[in-house]
Formats: structure tokens, C-alpha cells, sequence
């Protein structure tokens, strides 16, 4: 499986958004985020790293 936990930096600690994520989408400067039991999330957010062998997503505020 591919799927990855998605995680939101907040005042420098991680706060887990979303488990099993399959999708990310850039959607009107938004980011949505999806996962494999059909939740879905809309952040102002962008990423800020990856590890697909770790199986994390880190995710930063943009404040729009």
C-alpha cells in the first residue's frame, strides 16, 4: 500500500490532518486532501516535504 498520514505544522509540532491519504490536489489555492475511506479535507496549506517510504506527508499553514 501507498497511502500516507497526512500531518499539519503547527507553532512547530505536527498535528496528524488525515490517515491513509491517496490524494492531494491543488484546488483554487487550496489543498485538498483524500484518503482511501473517502474523507476529504480542504486546507490553506502547502507541502512542505514528503516521504513516501516513510509514509508521511507534512503540510504547512499558508495563512490564505
Amino acid at each position: 500500500m501507498c497511502e500516507a498520514n497526512a500531518y499539519l505544522l503547527k507553532n512547530g509540532k505536527e498535528e496528524l490532518v488525515l490517515e491513509a491519504v491517496d490524494i492531494l490536489e491543488n484546488e483554487g489555492g487550496k489543498l485538498r486532501v483524500a484518503n482511501i475511506f473517502g474523507e476529504q479535507k480542504l486546507l490553506n496549506a502547502r507541502i512542505r516535504s514528503m516521504s513516501l517510504v516513510e509514509h508521511r506527508i507534512i503540510l504547512e499553514e499558508t495563512g490564505s
